[in-house]
């Protein structure tokens, strides 16, 4: 325009700079604030149409014609979303085969008790010696029940944060003794050992959950004779790890685990063996309520294993002064 009035109106120089200048930037303001707000527009509209970017985190400030910021931007959240999804989608697998597993471990001795209760209704109580037999394996499958439903209990519990602990001084060694009195003959009936390392002359006090703690040695006792080979041995070892720190070692010469399955030994129901440790009993939760009773006390848990060799479970626990 500025041109345009020079040729044909003749206007001095000076005023002919100025008006050119003052429509250049107006020019330039006009078509950079509408080039902003179409940018913003579709930009927000494919945010709005991908779900990768709620419309509240988005304000004119962030705004930019840099395309390169904006696709930058579009890929980081796109990458955020993925990983969300991935996340959901492992959650999900893990939620099917916990319920999966629920129901299988529920039904089977459900199953039990209503065959058994079933066979006694079709006359089997006119018998006393069968009703006898009968009633008292039906009562082992409600017992069965019951020590699952009792272990979903704790571990939700454990998982929420709802189960208190009553932390307190106690002799570990004697703990120790304790467990190994309260499974000595199961332990006889596979001709298995239950030892210390060596002979602790002095007690060795820690600070923890004492009932938790004998939970665990139970558990991880009870795996070790479970699992161990005839006249084997299962040995416990309690050493010095740090200056305020002890670690309690587990140790067994059965029949060890295969490498692939050690990460998945505390998932809820996961088990090594499929079916011999189901004829063996058990709930399938003890290892996942050892480890999350480890880690209520805010210590660690470890495995090391070797298929027939043998397996060594070991955890810390704080001193006691």
């Amino acid at each position: 325009m500025g041109l345009f009035l020079g040729v044909f109106y003749h206007l001095e120089i000076i005023p002919l700079v100025i008006f050119t200048v003052v429509c250049y930037f107006v020019s330039f303001i006009v078509i950079q604030i509408r080039a902003e707000r179409f940018i913003y527009r579709r930009v927000k509209t494919i945010y709005d149409d991908l779900k990768l970017l709620e419309s509240v985190n988005f304000s004119r400030e962030s705004i930019t014609t840099d395309m390169d910021t904006l696709t930058q931007e579009i890929d980081k959240y796109a990458r955020t979303k993925k990983l969300e999804i991935e996340t959901l989608k492992v959650r999900e697998q893990y939620r099917k085969e916990f319920i999966g597993n629920v129901s299988h471990e529920l039904k089977t001795p459900l199953f039990t008790v209503q065959g058994y209760l079933l066979t006694l209704l079709d006359n089997g109580f006119k018998d006393k010696k069968i009703l006898k037999k009968y009633l008292e394996r039906a009562n082992k499958g409600v017992e069965r029940l019951l020590y699952i439903v009792k272990d979903l209990d704790m571990i939700t519990k454990l998982e929420v944060g709802d189960l208190s602990l009553k932390i307190e001084a106690f002799d570990i060694i004697e703990l120790v003794k304790n467990v190994f009195e309260l499974f000595e003959m199961k332990a006889s009936k596979k001709k298995i050992t239950l030892t210390f390392d060596r002979d602790y002359e002095t007690p060795i006090y820690v600070l923890a959950d004492q009932e938790r703690i004998q939970q665990i040695l139970s558990n991880l006792v009870v795996n070790s004779i479970k699992y161990g080979r005839e006249k084997g041995t299962t040995e416990i070892s309690v050493e010095n790890l740090i200056k305020n720190k002890v670690i309690i070692r587990v140790t067994d010469n059965g029949e060890g685990i295969e490498s692939e399955n050690i990460p998945r030994l505390f998932e809820r129901f996961y088990r090594v063996d499929k079916s011999g440790s189901r004829r063996e009993g058990g709930s399938g939760l003890g290892l996942a309520i050892v480890k999350h009773i480890i880690e209520a006390h805010d210590e660690r848990i470890y495995v090391e294993s070797e298929y027939n060799v043998g397996s060594e479970f070991s955890f810390t626990l704080e001193k006691s002064e």
